[in-house]
């Protein structure tokens, strides 16, 4: 199955997602922040084409594929800055629905996984906070607060991703329900959807410069916003658990992708240093342009196995079991796809770092993935503690 749905992937992406590129950045330079009416156009082709919710290992959901079988498919998808949308597999929204479609109510997976399973509607989901270290999620203040039959939620959040697209019609958001319980039990989360009174986007960040419209990534205020007590996601004290649940699958897909943000960034330097001549001769003559193709070639192999192995270990174990492998992918494949790209740029000189190329964009993203779903320096510490936790002390 995954084989064929490979071939199908890279046909696709032939046929249909590199060629719509140039019209996506248009419709996109028009009208920042409308939709661009390109992506609905080939949503409608992947889904006919079977290249839909790819990601949910569920087959009542999606195409019932383990991380292992997933991981080449998220690969080739990572290739394209819309290709993950196109197949409805873009984060956060693949968080989200695995979110609804594991912890949510009958009546929550009517109202939200539905739409979003067909692409209708898209979401954010809300956790990082301005005024705290929120790597230590422990520290969020976002207070969701009981009243009768609601709950209030008041707080800020940032990098609160999708929150600027039209599209977006739902917030999951992780905030404290009980200061005085333990320390793990006392964030819950619960879904707020965009148009509540009180829910107010106050600006859309950059990343390098990038604003990454119609997306966006925003600093999002919740003021005393009410929502029914049934919104709340499993239950009071559960936003940890969630969490765990969700970022697991997150961080392995954005490990995926990245890898085939590389494997283009090594392509396009392969073609291009092919037809430059530079003192003489062909840039691919070169020694240290070819140093440079070897070691990338290797580090990008190098990260797939690691990838590999993660994948195949929480399909295996689970995602606490594949705890260490998890941490290692976050740290090694951004710092690997950084590397690829960033020579690639190097070959393509002035071009590299202009609008011309997708490889400025790409260096952007696969540098704040070394924020984003936790630091390097959080992954590196757990990491050490399960490595030392091998050994008895003294």
């Amino acid at each position: 199955m995954t084989s064929d749905l490979t071939q199908r992937l890279h046909a696709f992406m032939a046929d249909e997602i590199y060629p719509a590129e140039e019209v996506w950045e248009a419709q996109v330079a028009a009208d920042r922040w409308r939709p661009p009416p390109i992506v609905e156009e080939l949503k409608q082709k992947a889904r006919a084409l079977g290249l839909w919710n790819l990601f949910l290992p569920d087959p009542e959901y999606g195409a019932g594929l383990s991380n292992l079988e997933y991981a080449p498919l998220c690969e080739i998808l990572g290739r394209s800055l819309i290709a993950p949308e196109v197949c409805n597999c873009s984060a956060p929204d693949t968080g989200n629905m695995e979110v609804l479609a594991r912890y949510g109510t009958t009546e929550q997976k009517t109202r939200w996984l539905g739409p979003l399973l067909a692409g209708e509607i898209r979401s954010c989901f809300a956790m990082t906070e301005p005024d705290v270290a929120s790597s230590d999620a422990t520290n969020i203040r976002t207070s969701i607060v009981r009243d009768g039959d609601d709950w209030i939620v008041t707080g800020r959040k940032w990098w609160t991703s999708g929150a600027a697209d039209t599209r977006c019609k739902l917030a999951i958001v992780m905030g404290r329900t009980n200061p005085d319980a333990p320390r793990h039990l006392q964030q819950s989360m619960i879904l707020v959807p965009m148009d509540s009174p009180g829910v107010t986007v106050v600006r859309r960040l950059s990343v390098f410069g990038y604003d990454d419209a119609p997306h966006g990534h925003c600093e999002v205020q919740f003021d005393e916003v009410r929502v029914p007590a049934a919104n709340l996601l499993m239950g009071e004290g559960r936003g940890f658990e969630i969490a765990q649940g969700r970022l697991g699958p997150g961080r392995i897909h954005h490990c995926m992708r990245v890898i085939g943000l590389a494997e283009r960034a090594l392509e396009l330097m392969c073609r291009r240093v092919g037809s430059r001549v530079a003192f003489g001769r062909p840039l691919a003559e070169q020694g240290t342009i070819r140093a440079g193709i070897a070691d990338s070639r290797i580090a990008i192999e190098q990260a797939r196995l690691m990838v590999l192995h993660a994948a195949r270990l929480m399909d295996e174990k689970g995602n606490q079991a594949a705890r260490a492998e998890i941490a290692m992918i976050k740290v090694v494949a951004p710092h690997m796809a950084l590397g690829v790209i960033d020579r690639a740029i190097q070959a393509f000189g002035g071009a590299g770092v202009g609008q011309d190329t997708f490889l400025a964009a790409a260096w952007a993203q696969a540098r704040a993935l070394r924020i984003f779903d936790g630091p390097d320096e959080v992954h590196r510490e757990t990491v050490a503690k399960l490595e030392l936790g091998k050994y008895p002390v003294g």
